[in-house]
């Protein structure tokens, strides 16, 4: 399963992204962008987040996700459309020769931090 490994990139790359000067600080959220061909399963990698974030300043925040879909563009016609299923060929003019605008996304957007004087829960 590599939500995990999604997971633990998440993790680290959150951590370090909490300024020095914010010692104790906690992450709330993390917003993150996943494209429909991401190969990612967004249910194994909020279960696979809540468990590798125990003990971490990642410990009992939201994994928000946002699914992008796959849109495509023909480079014959400049057709644009989002893709639902495997597609080969242009929808408008029945071209081979597209190209995939969005789909493969895999990034993180944004992280909120809780100041570390507001109470959080946690010990």
């Amino acid at each position: 399963m590599h939500e995990m490994g999604i997971a633990l990139q998440i993790i680290e790359i959150a951590t370090e992204s909490i300024p020095a000067e914010h010692v104790g600080a906690r992450v709330e959220r993390v917003y993150l962008e996943v494209g429909k061909l991401a190969a990612v399963v967004p249910e194994s990698l909020r279960f696979c987040f809540g468990i590798a974030s125990e003990k971490t300043p990642l410990d009992g925040a939201e994994l928000v996700i946002e699914e992008i879909p796959v849109i495509a563009r023909c480079r014959d016609c400049n057709h644009q459309w989002t893709i639902e299923q495997a597609a080969f060929s242009c929808i408008a003019c029945n071209g081979g020769n597209i190209e995939l605008l969005s789909g493969r996304e895999l990034d993180i957007r944004s992280i909120e931090i809780t100041d570390e004087d507001a109470p959080h829960g946690h010990e």
